[in-house]
């Protein structure tokens, strides 16, 4: 979450190596709300699909993340990180859903059983 024309001034005082990541949505206002999704789950075959995360707040807003491009690999009670954004920011979530999908036109429908999630704000790791 750093503006682009301030980014370098605001990551070398970290030291070095710097990783930096720059994460814009094609519309405007061409920001996005990075989160990190922590997934656990209990299938006992592992499943392969993508993740749709959708977030609520007190007032029943509601905004979903665009799916990764990639493809995510879940084992029985291994987690998973995601890297997942949205358009604009929720303050307070009180409500998250996920759907799961293999893409697959064809085959048996496959379901993710969750045991634990957690989701982290990158833009504001104090949430």
């Amino acid at each position: 979450g750093y503006h682009a024309d301030r980014w370098k001034k605001l990551l070398i005082p970290y030291g070095s190596p710097t990783k930096a990541y720059f994460d814009t949505s094609g519309k405007d206002p061409f920001c996005m709300y990075n989160y990190v999704l922590e997934i656990i789950t209990w299938n006992k075959s592992t499943r392969s699909g993508f993740i749709k995360v959708k977030i609520m707040d007190n007032a029943g807003n509601t905004i979903e993340s665009q799916m990764s491009s990639e493809a995510s690999t879940f084992q029985q009670y291994k987690s998973v990180k995601i890297l997942t954004g949205f358009p604009r920011d929720i303050e307070k979530i009180v409500k998250m859903s996920l759907t799961f999908t293999t893409k697959a036109l064809i085959g048996p429908r496959r379901k993710l059983k969750v045991l634990q999630m957690k989701l982290k704000s990158v833009n504001n790791p104090t949430r």
